[in-house]
């Protein structure tokens, strides 16, 4: 019996598209956001930024700016 490596290689490599696509949707991301609750509402517990108090727009806003600065390239560099 002689094996053909060339349509085996074919056949690996198809299996392995297909099984690439099979992945279940993500829904915790979904879960996640809540449309009823605004953003800067947060939760009260142990984990939230330190300066930042729940319900309070502009200390959310100032804490998700100071996050933003820091993952900022140009501004790590200076």
């Amino acid at each position: 019996m002689k094996v053909n490596f060339k349509t085996l290689g074919l056949c690996f490599a198809a299996a392995t598209l297909m099984a690439a696509c099979s992945e279940p949707p993500e829904i915790a991301a979904k879960a996640a956001k809540r449309p009823d609750v605004a953003p800067y509402m947060g939760a009260n517990n142990g984990f939230v930024t330190k300066g930042w108090t729940p319900g309070n727009q502009a200390s959310w806003t100032e804490s998700v700016d100071k996050r933003t600065q820091g993952q900022n390239e140009y501004s790590r560099v200076k």
